[in-house]
């Protein structure tokens, strides 16, 4: 049985299952959209399977992402930036989208 961490950092959590996902403080930007609405940009996304990659164009381009999904209940959450074929997105890669009406912050 996997212990449960404890944060002492305001977090973002599956709206479902409550599995962590991301700390307040690997929030790079609150301005994205995804299929349902708003999303954010993290660094850094924790308690998430990554799916298969795919190039997908986006409103800001081409890129290889793959979907991401909450480890515990499979949600899906966003996605993952793997490659930006622009120049100018490649501060992108590595990222976490993440859709807003998928997470509850949590203190």
């Amino acid at each position: 049985m996997a212990e449960t961490a404890t944060y002492n950092h305001p977090l973002f959590s599956c709206r479902i299952c409550q599995n962590p996902i991301a700390l307040r403080d690997d929030l790079l930007s609150k301005r994205f959209l995804a299929k349902s609405g708003r999303a954010y940009l993290f660094g850094h996304a924790m308690n998430v399977v990554v799916g298969k990659k795919e190039d997908r164009k986006l409103m800001t381009g081409t890129f290889s992402v793959a979907d991401i999904f909450c480890s515990k209940c499979g949600q899906e959450l966003g996605w993952k930036y793997v490659k930006a074929y622009d120049p100018s997105q490649k501060y992108k890669e590595g990222g976490f989208i993440i859709e807003i009406a998928k997470i509850l912050k949590e203190y």
